[in-house]
């Protein structure tokens, strides 16, 4: 029990330390990722113009499963005030399962894993409270895909994030 105590108290006095630097901003870009609907989105700052992003996918549901995990290295910047835009470049892997074992003609089952490249160019609000939303376009290259038989994927998303 002194353990739990000890972490979770050495875990909120990480946040508070973290929280005056802003450097790391956490939530949810929704889109439609190329099928894969919503993901967890985080990003690190590196430096005052250059920071990373990387964005988990997935999908659950009775016929498929998959996830997509997105790196991308962003350059932002500054519009005016909390106003910002970025533009970056990055790549990511996914894999993803199909399975129908009932009845009717689309009785299959298929596997697969891929790679893609991928560019992205936004532009975000930074509020004066710890809340920043996006909005970006993230042109995808997928190389050994069978997903959704194209090897192009443009996704538009609003992302919504806690920034600490």
């Amino acid at each position: 029990m002194k353990k739990v105590i000890l972490s979770a108290f050495m875990l909120f006095a990480l946040a508070l330390s973290a929280q005056a630097q802003e450097r790391n901003a956490l939530g949810l870009r929704l889109g439609d990722n190329d099928g894969f609907g919503g993901e967890i989105s985080y990003q690190r700052t590196l430096a005052s113009s250059n920071r990373v992003e990387l964005d988990l996918g997935w999908r659950d549901s009775n016929h498929y499963d998959a996830f997509k995990l997105a790196a991308l290295y962003q350059w932002v910047m500054n519009i005016e005030g909390g106003f910002n835009w970025y533009a970056g470049v990055g790549g990511g892997v996914g894999s993803w399962s199909y399975n129908n074992d009932g009845p009717g003609p689309y009785h299959d089952d298929d596997n697969g894993t891929f790679v893609f490249v991928a560019g992205d160019l936004g532009i975000e609000y930074n509020f004066d409270i710890p809340l920043q939303l996006s909005l970006d376009f993230r042109p995808e290259l997928y190389f050994n895909d069978d997903y959704g038989g194209d090897n192009f994927g443009p996704d538009i998303a609003l992302g919504v994030r806690f920034r600490f």
